[in-house]
């Protein structure tokens, strides 16, 4: 919350409150980056659930049609494959599943991004890791495919709620200077979920127990209902300005920041936000104007893009040649090393040319991918692709915050969003096409980060550049040499 104080430039009160980053911020993100494991445990939990398996049917191998298959049940004793005989012309249902929670994802972040608009950070945060539990672990023992793919969808909205409000929760709380870095670090549990997740495959082979087991420790972040504060912009928001100073109050004194100030220049704030009422814009005012629909495509292109490879080639490394525990750890492993290098390179490259690069990067490891014979250097290039593909994903959310106004940059965060759910909703189909040609899937994985490097030409550079406000600046900028803040 902005006070204007004389000619100088704007104040952040609640951030001069309770610092930039201090020791409150270290426990809260301590705390909110426990949420990103069960995250990365049910986004990839479909390796374990539809691992690729074998069966017999009156001798012959994988055979079809085939009424009663006698599945090699060596590596993995039940799957939902299994389960359900999702063989021949059932296979497309296996694919399914996780589109049906991708597309809970996407509805999770819609809805739990308006409830926690309305209600607030704290209890939307808390409602969705209630709802994960119970139908994480409900999942388990449903006997219907129906009833197991519905509650599977609802872990997806749960999901999406604490993949939106914990990311908003982080930012919030965080000075303006440390958010890019914390932005990227965000999601090093989420690498580290998808690590650990193979030792929950390797431990719980039978796909009920698996469930169980990436479902039932998420109960006990319910402690949030006593630990985790609402934030203090939202309460400002919401006019609750008394609330907002108690937390600011007990956030500076873990801080040993100053208190005697606060309660002064918040109330001057509440003041400030009643005289100004900044309209805000829609989805539909990122397309009114050529200049925004042109960056609203790019980049919400740029958001399908890595979110369609990053997924995809993620189940697509289960399937090929060696020990599925060791293929998904190895990819997890290169993606966590990908979050820590994005870190200190968002910090010296320019934002275009670091999406160029590793677009790029992506799409040639793709390519490569398609024509090298399957073995310990084919795993080692989707990983790469992979790491690559994730790196974009830890740099479109920064970019995207950067390049439109506050007026819109809520509804271009969000329609981007909706695009890489839709790419993460697609990648498990093409991953089958693998049935029908090897070569096949990394090829068309890799077909969008090559036209992502094209479209991506188009975007201006935002590193270094202030933040814009109005909609009119969103529409000139880039049109003309901007300048740009020192030590950027």
């Amino acid at each position: 919350m902005y006070l204007l104080r004389g000619s100088g430039p704007p104040v952040d009160y609640i951030q001069k409150s309770i610092g930039d980053y201090g020791l409150y911020h270290l426990w809260l993100c301590f705390i909110v980056f426990l949420s990103k494991f069960p995250i990365a445990w049910h986004q990839m939990a479909i390796i374990f659930l539809t691992p690729k398996v074998s069966y017999t049917c009156d001798g012959e191998l994988n055979k079809c049609p085939c009424a009663n298959p006698e599945f090699d049940k060596s590596v993995f004793p039940m799957t939902i494959t299994m389960k359900w005989n999702l063989i021949c012309e059932k296979k497309h249902l296996g694919t399914l599943v996780q589109t049906l929670f991708q597309l809970g994802t996407l509805i999770g972040s819609i809805l739990f991004g308006m409830a926690s608009d309305r209600w607030g950070r704290r209890p939307s945060f808390i409602l969705a890791i209630a709802i994960q539990v119970i139908s994480g672990v409900g999942a388990a023992y449903m006997e219907s495919f129906l009833l197991f793919n519905l509650l599977r969808l609802i872990v997806g909205i749960s999901v999406g709620g604490t993949m939106v409000v914990g990311f908003v929760c982080i930012m919030e709380f965080c000075g303006t200077k440390y958010r890019p870095p914390i932005s990227a670090l965000y999601q090093v549990p989420f690498n580290l979920g998808h690590l650990t997740l193979s030792g929950f495959g390797y431990y719980f082979r039978n796909y009920d127990a698996f469930q169980v087991a990436i479902s039932a420790p998420v109960a006990v972040l319910l402690l949030y209902y006593c630990i985790l504060p609402e934030t203090p912009r939202w309460l400002m928001a919401m006019k609750k300005t008394e609330e907002a100073i108690k937390v600011c109050e007990r956030v500076a004194k873990v801080n040993k920041l100053p208190t005697n100030t606060i309660r002064g220049d918040l109330v001057a704030c509440e003041k400030e936000l009643e005289k100004k009422h900044l309209k805000k814009g829609t989805i539909v005012d990122l397309f009114r104007t050529p200049n925004l629909r042109k960056n609203i495509l790019c980049m919400a292109f740029n958001w399908f893009t890595c979110s369609y490879c990053f997924y995809g080639v993620s189940q697509y490394i289960s399937f090929l040649t060696g020990d599925i525990f060791v293929n998904v750890a190895i990819s997890a492993t290169f993606a966590l090393f990908g979050t820590f290098a994005s870190v200190p390179l968002i910090s010296v490259m320019n934002r275009r040319t670091m999406l160029l690069l590793f677009q790029a990067i992506c799409a040639i490891c793709l390519y490569a991918l398609a024509f090298l014979p399957e073995g310990t250097i084919s795993v080692g290039c989707a990983c790469v692709g992979n790491l690559a593909a994730f790196v974009v994903f830890i740099l479109v959310y920064l970019y995207c915050s950067e390049l439109f106004p506050t007026v819109v940059r809520n509804a271009a965060l969000g329609f981007s969003s909706m695009t890489a759910r839709i790419g993460s909703m697609i990648a498990p189909f093409v991953v089958g096409l693998r049935d029908t040609a090897v070569f096949l899937p990394p090829v068309i994985f890799a077909i969008p980060p090559t036209l992502a490097c094209i479209i991506t030409m188009f975007l201006p550079e935002t590193k270094g550049c202030p933040l814009m406000t109005t909609l009119q600046e969103g529409e000139e900028f880039g049109k003309k040499k901007v300048t740009k803040q020192p030590n950027a």
